[in-house]
Parts: structure tokens; C-alpha cells; sequence
């Protein structure tokens, strides 16, 4: 019996688009407030995090998760749980990186971001969507 990868493969590849897409709203908000406009980095990133969001979240229920059936009143929640878990990873793992090493904040950053997008495209796939 061969089982049919299409649709992980179709899964997959929108969940790195829109991860990037919402990867690059976050990082790029982060890097300017905290170049541009002095914001400490652990403001920066979280309002990073804020704008990208809704971007994770729409592109991922529309396009990521197509064929999902749950309503948004018991996605929502779930997949703000979800990223809200990924952005505390997020966030412990860039002042961790920061403070034990000589590394630049936006390379700490993208770093970090890469780690955490698999086990946030895992939780959103077989629990949130």
C-alpha cells in the first residue's frame, strides 16, 4: 500500500512559506526597533512577534492547513497557545544566546526562529489546526 505524500508535501511547503513570510514581519520589525529605534531586544522581539501573528495565523489556517475542519473558536486558541510556546522558546533561548555569547542580536535571532519553527509547524499540524 502507498500512502499518498502530496498532501504533507503540499503542508509542508505553505507552512514554510508562511513561516517565512511571518518569520520576516517578526524579524524585521525586531532588528529596526532594536537597530533603529534603541528598543531593548526583548521588547524588539516581542513586538516582532505581535505584528507576525496574524500573519501566522491566517496564512497557516488558509493555506498550511487547508483541509482542516475545526472552527476558529477551538483553532484560535490553540494555535495562539501554540505560538505563545514557541515565542517563550523563542525569547529564552535569543537572551540565553545573547548573554553567553559575543554574537550580534539579529543573527541570535534568525538562529533562534529556525529552531523553533519545527516544533511549532509539529504542534499546529496534529494539535492546533
Amino acid at each position: 500500500m502507498r500512502l499518498d505524500m502530496e498532501p504533507l508535501k503540499r503542508s509542508v511547503s505553505w507552512f514554510l512559506l508562511v513561516g517565512a513570510l511571518a518569520a520576516l514581519v517578526h524579524y524585521l520589525v525586531a532588528v529596526v526597533l532594536e537597530g533603529v529605534y534603541d528598543i531593548q531586544p526583548a521588547w524588539s522581539n516581542l513586538l516582532g512577534f505581535c505584528f507576525a501573528f496574524p500573519v501566522s495565523y491566517v496564512g497557516h489556517r488558509t493555506f498550511s492547513f487547508p483541509d482542516q475542519t475545526k472552527s476558529h473558536r477551538h483553532a484560535f486558541p490553540r494555535f495562539l497557545l501554540v505560538a505563545i510556546l514557541g515565542f517563550f522558546a523563542n525569547q529564552s533561548l535569543l537572551l540565553l544566546g545573547l548573554h553567553f555569547t559575543l554574537l550580534p542580536f539579529w543573527l541570535v535571532l534568525a538562529v533562534v526562529m529556525l529552531l523553533v519553527a519545527v516544533s511549532t509547524y509539529l504542534l499546529s499540524k496534529y494539535w492546533a489546526f
